[in-house]
């Protein structure tokens, strides 16, 4: 089966790679390109093409859950990490990050959308061993209106978070700042939720056949910059915010005095 939108790639010209997610909640597909390939080598009949001819950049993939989507998929490369330091077999490794995108409001029909780590060390076989969530429980957000879920990550490979942390939008509960220091335990070491405004737009359900609606913000997109500062656009209308982190997440990131 043909996977779904394809949300958009993420080129690393130094590995000769281009990292791709496909799906928006549901047949989510997790591709690895061969870089050269896709650009200067793949010529393909469009009208007709073969099935040889598609999968000629193909280096591996990772199928999904039917009710997954793979919206955002950020390598994180050549990480050494200190519990393999003595490993003789994988002592360097790399992996991905998969964000996947809510589409329904208020947990209604559909799968929780969330992060996966995935080790693509060995690249035809990727593998995911971890995933981070925001509970429901740890502020009422199905109940709040609008989406609650994971929509994407930041996409700026910025040296003081890269390998170190990393930012995912959780729609209404706002942007998450996740330690990735250690890929198979990801830990959310601070958050920032918006409040809504007088431009924040109402998000609405049907229950018996009736429109029930709740302001809600609704954090979209998340770009991160070498000052250390994080930006946050709101689909809901709410406006752009500009954060900075505090305390622990600061430490983490290693600012230059």
């Amino acid at each position: 089966v043909a996977p779904m939108e394809l949300h958009g790639c993420i080129s690393v010209v130094a590995r000769n790679r281009v990292y791709c997610g496909h799906g928006t909640a549901a047949r989510g597909v997790f591709v690895i390109l061969d870089r050269d390939i896709l650009i200067n080598d793949l010529l393909v009949d469009s009208a007709n093409p073969t099935a040889e001819e598609l999968n000629a950049p193909v280096v591996g993939q990772l199928r999904l859950p039917d009710y997954m989507g793979a919206h955002t998929t950020f390598p994180i490369l050549g990480m050494q990490l200190e519990e393999f330091a003595n490993d003789e077999v994988v002592g360097q490794q790399d992996f991905v990050a998969i964000v996947n995108e809510q589409t329904r409001n208020e947990c209604t029909d559909q799968a929780r959308q969330m992060m996966f780590m995935v080790e693509i060390t060995d690249e035809s076989h990727p593998w995911p061993v971890s995933t981070f969530n925001v509970p429901d429980a740890s502020d009422d957000y199905c109940q709040r209106g609008g989406r609650f879920g994971a929509h994407g990550s930041n996409e700026n490979f910025t040296p003081i978070y890269y390998g170190k942390l990393l930012f995912v939008t959780w729609f209404n509960a706002g942007v998450r700042a996740v330690d990735i220091r250690d890929p198979y335990n990801p830990i959310e070491v601070g958050y920032y939720v918006p409040g809504i405004n007088e431009n924040t737009a109402e998000r609405c359900i049907t229950v018996a056949g009736q429109d029930q609606c709740k302001v809600a913000i609704q954090t979209n997109n998340v770009e991160v910059d070498d000052r250390g500062y994080i930006y946050l656009v709101d689909r809901a209308n709410t406006g752009m915010h500009i954060v900075e982190l505090t305390r622990r997440a600061r430490r983490l990131a290693e600012f230059p005095d």
